[in-house]
């Protein structure tokens, strides 16, 4: 299994990624892959967590190589590769159509404070946020739309939602998590597209 390097959404997040370093939506970090093996369930979804988080391990060591280079040791010591240990990661099974649900917009106030018809409120700081709220309500930034949101998983699963495979996982096994879990939330999600045979890992890890 292999992250795809190209592909149309990396170029369609472009838009809404302010930092272009990575293919995010709101506070969702994309991970699309590919895979020669037949797809195995769990399993499948367990190897997609771990080429990701070695992706990733493998970006902040040349981030730290890069640091050390251009401000010696006292600031790259600073940066650590995410620990993490995928066997300890728990799953369970979502439902495509609660996981795509989207909110409609009630009301927007006059600071641009936004009320949905939604029942989930931002209360339980720390926990896993619906996927709609991931990319609807970053932390700063671009606030999306309802239509966003409708368009990005277009763009995404081109062939639809209805069949796709969804997990989401705990996130107690990588410090990855620790920003979100400090207070906007933490989330990990893996999904294979059988029409696309493609793999999506997506990730949320915010704080203020």
């Amino acid at each position: 299994m292999r992250e795809i390097v190209s592909d149309d959404f990396y170029e369609f997040t472009k838009q809404y990624d302010m930092d272009r370093e990575h293919h995010l939506v709101g506070e969702v970090d994309y991970h699309l892959l590919s895979d020669d093996e037949p797809y195995d369930g769990l399993r499948s979804h367990r190897e997609a967590l771990k080429v990701v988080f070695d992706e990733l391990e493998k970006r902040d060591l040349e981030d730290q190589r890069k640091a050390r280079e251009m401000f010696g040791d006292r600031i790259a010591d600073q940066i650590h590769p995410w620990i993490y240990d995928i066997d300890k990661a728990q799953s369970k099974h979502l439902d495509p159509q609660e996981f795509f649900y989207c909110p409609n917009i009630v009301k927007t106030d006059y600071y641009g404070n936004v009320w949905y018809d939604a029942e989930w409120k931002h209360e339980n700081c720390g926990t896993t946020v619906p996927y709609w709220y991931a990319v609807l309500e970053p932390v700063y930034g671009r606030r999306n739309k309802p239509e966003d949101f409708k368009k990005v998983n277009e763009v995404l699963f081109p062939k639809g939602t209805d069949a796709l495979d969804i997990y989401e996982w705990t996130t107690d096994w990588s410090d990855y998590f620790d920003a979100g879990h400090e207070w906007y939330g933490a989330c990990c999600w893996s999904i294979y597209d059988k029409a696309m045979k493609r793999y999506v890992v997506m990730l949320v890890s915010a704080t203020d």
